[in-house]
């Protein structure tokens, strides 16, 4: 038993890799008729295998997540498109399979646009200092006291974040925290709800944008998709919903994190080193970041939509060689691929007919309406603590979306499609009680500072209380008609 145990943790990965393949192997050679489902064809049943595949490749980790995606889009090539191995398409008729075409230009969606462009000015603040400057300026007026520092380090980490990986937010601000966190005493408790708050502001901050975090883009991304809901939801729409909600959160964050970790110390003092370029290259970059904001935020004034807006500061930055070639290296590339498989996810599922026969097949109507939003939240939630939120809602989005297509006039009542489908964005980032469960959690646990209990219990009540406070949201603002 022990040379077995050693042997699976020495071999893990391949482990892993044998039973998706096994698995999806078993789901792709199933008999149809296996399945229960009326309707189903050839085609459908490859989607599902993949979709099994996807799902535990996406949980077990056995690959990079991105990685997960980029197969995802070319086993569909391969298997399901018109452009795929003639033996595996020769018995199907050429109208049912899906057009290569469509596969393919997942990966250019314009919600993947809209994510690049936000990438590109959070590597130009990164590279000029711009974003130290910015965060000194924002974190002076918190001053010393530590509960009035505490709600500072909270409030400004969410401000970053919802325009830059909550990643590179947490990483950032944890820089200029370890100076104050190693003048506290060792027994100061409030060193513990400082070092909370980067992750708790990283993760929830990201709901406030459509470019804060993947799960927000893939909703939308179906929400907007002009030849499904098509509800043309804008980047200015979202924010004035969610920025609230957002700041309602952090608010009780705070008050949590003050009850539970309260300070001893009178004051904390803040020392940040850094800061901006000068020159032409940093007034370009501070101009071209407010153009685009503002930009954002009045989309419907000026009718440019945002996911154009988007690639407005890549063609200046370009154009001005503020950024070069060998900085689009440094672009978070895995999170576009990510976004982008979990669309062609959705085109499968859509374009095959699955989603429709799906959802006939799961007596959805007979189902409480409540159940079906709340739960499909809380399943996410959970899911989002142990994978991926951008794989969670990767996974979960397509199949709600098609759930709430043929649930149609009965979600009305709770605000439509809108409150389904972006619950399920807020839910995955609202899931933050384990170490693993985002990144920010996870360099915010290397500080020593948390326990995982610590991080668990916090963890636990923000999601509960977010998840109340958002679907409340959600379903207020949908019943007057703001998300179409």
């Amino acid at each position: 038993m022990t040379n077995l145990l050693r042997l699976l943790k020495k071999n893990g990965r391949i482990v892993k890799l044998l039973f998706v393949a096994v698995l999806t192997t078993i789901m792709w050679f199933l008999p149809i008729d296996a399945f229960g489902i009326e309707g189903l064809t050839v085609l459908q049943q490859r989607i599902i295998a993949l979709f099994v595949f996807a799902a535990t490749m996406w949980i077990l980790e056995a690959v990079p997540a991105w990685t997960t995606s980029l197969l995802i889009i070319v086993l569909m090539l391969l298997t399901v498109s018109t452009s795929g191995i003639s033996f595996l398409i020769s018995d199907i008729p050429k109208t049912e399979l899906i057009n290569y075409k469509t596969i393919m230009a997942t990966f250019a969606d314009q919600t993947v646009m809209l994510f690049l462009g936000g990438f590109i000015l959070a590597l130009v603040a990164s590279k000029s200092g711009v974003d130290i400057t910015l965060a000194r300026a924002m974190l002076r007026p918190f001053g010393t006291r530590p509960r009035v520092v505490l709600f500072g380090f909270i409030l400004v980490t969410a401000v970053f974040s919802m325009f830059v990986s909550n990643t590179a937010t947490a990483a950032m601000m944890l820089t200029f925290l370890t100076p104050v966190l190693r003048s506290l005493p060792a027994d100061e408790k409030g060193r513990t709800a400082l070092a909370l708050a980067i992750p708790i502001g990283a993760n929830i901050g990201g709901m406030a944008t459509p470019i804060g975090t993947p799960p927000n883009g893939i909703a939308l991304g179906y929400l907007n998709n002009t030849e499904g809901l098509n509800l043309g939801i804008g980047f200015d729409q979202w924010t004035m919903v969610m920025t609230p909600l957002m700041l309602a959160i952090l608010v009780f964050a705070w008050f949590l994190l003050s009850k539970m970790f309260p300070f001893k110390a009178d004051s904390v003092q803040l020392k940040i080193i850094g800061g901006a370029k000068k020159g032409w290259r940093t007034t370009v970059i501070y101009i071209t970041l407010a153009l685009t904001i503002a930009l954002w935020m009045f989309e419907k004034e000026t009718g440019i939509n945002s996911y154009i807006v988007a690639l407005i500061p890549v063609g200046i930055f370009s154009l001005t060689r503020i950024i070069k070639s060998g900085d689009l290296k440094e672009i978070d590339w895995s999170v576009l691929w990510m976004v982008a498989g979990g669309f062609a996810l959705g085109v499968g599922m859509d374009k095959t007919g699955l989603a429709k026969t799906l959802v006939q097949a799961i007596p959805f109507n007979e189902w409480p309406v409540l159940i079906v939003i709340v739960g499909s939240g809380v399943i996410c939630w959970l899911l989002s603590t142990f994978i991926s939120n951008s794989a969670a809602a990767a996974l979960m989005v397509p199949i709600l979306a098609a759930v709430g297509k043929g649930m149609g006039p009965m979600l009305d009542e709770f605000g439509g499609i809108g409150t389904l489908l972006i619950g399920i964005a807020l839910s995955a980032s609202f899931a933050m009680a384990l170490p693993i469960s985002t990144p920010p959690n996870a360099i915010s646990y290397s500080t020593g500072l948390i326990k995982s209990s610590q991080m668990c219990t916090v963890g636990i009540i923000i999601g509960i209380v977010s998840l109340a406070l958002g679907y409340a949201t959600l379903v207020f603002i949908g019943r007057t008609g703001f998300f179409g």
